[in-house]
């Protein structure tokens, strides 16, 4: 339960029980208590210590996607698949589906609550606790942008962008056999900043 049996030598004979405490052991872990030790196989030529260590917080991200794959955002759940090729064709969607919104996020981080200055990533000390830049505080305390307007988190901009429809119109009163034209909503400046965001991704 305590995990301490490793700590132990234990000779157990006919009539006999005997036990060495192995205190070199236990030095050696003290020695690294309360650390982390990450390994990788990766060179130092493709990835240094710096970098492995930025990578292994990217996990988080990893955490946030299996959740999301499973939550409201993608719905993996429930399947209704029986054939194994169609579950992993499900599945692949999900993932196309996924990578699609990670590049949403980052090209849409000026109008969310999200951190602007990934620059800094590379330049701030990879040990320690990573911290929100002053204009993304600003950010989410204020609930606004530089401009003024509102902050979004990628859910309600989703909901703001969803009010740009296209409506198939008929004159009224008209025959049903009438020619009808179709009209997309005018979007508003926010709309279109977000739309032209969208366009600047490259994959």
């Amino acid at each position: 339960k305590y995990k301490v049996a490793k700590h132990f030598e234990l000779k157990i004979s006919k009539g006999r029980f005997s036990y060495r405490f192995l205190e070199e052991k236990v030095a050696a872990e003290a020695a690294l208590d309360g650390l982390y030790v990450i390994r990788t196989s990766l060179s130092k030529e493709r990835m240094d210590e710096a970098d492995v260590i930025r990578s292994y917080k990217q996990l988080s991200n990893v955490e946030q996607a299996f959740r999301s794959f499973k939550g409201i955002d993608l719905k993996v759940r429930p399947i209704y698949h029986h054939l194994k090729d169609r579950v992993r064709a499900h599945i692949f969607l999900c993932m196309l589906a996924y990578y699609v919104e990670w590049h949403m996020k980052e090209a849409w981080r000026e109008l969310l609550f999200s951190d602007e200055d990934q620059g800094a990533k590379k330049t701030r000390d990879p040990v320690a606790p990573a911290k929100r830049s002053a204009k993304a505080l600003e950010k989410v305390h204020s609930k606004t942008l530089a401009d003024g307007t509102k902050a979004h988190s990628f859910h309600t901009l989703l909901t703001d962008l969803s009010t740009i429809v296209r409506n198939t119109c008929r004159r009224k009163g008209g025959e049903p056999d009438e020619p009808s034209f179709t009209m997309t909503t005018t979007p508003n400046a926010k709309q279109k900043r977000a739309l032209d965001l969208i366009d600047t991704i490259v994959v």
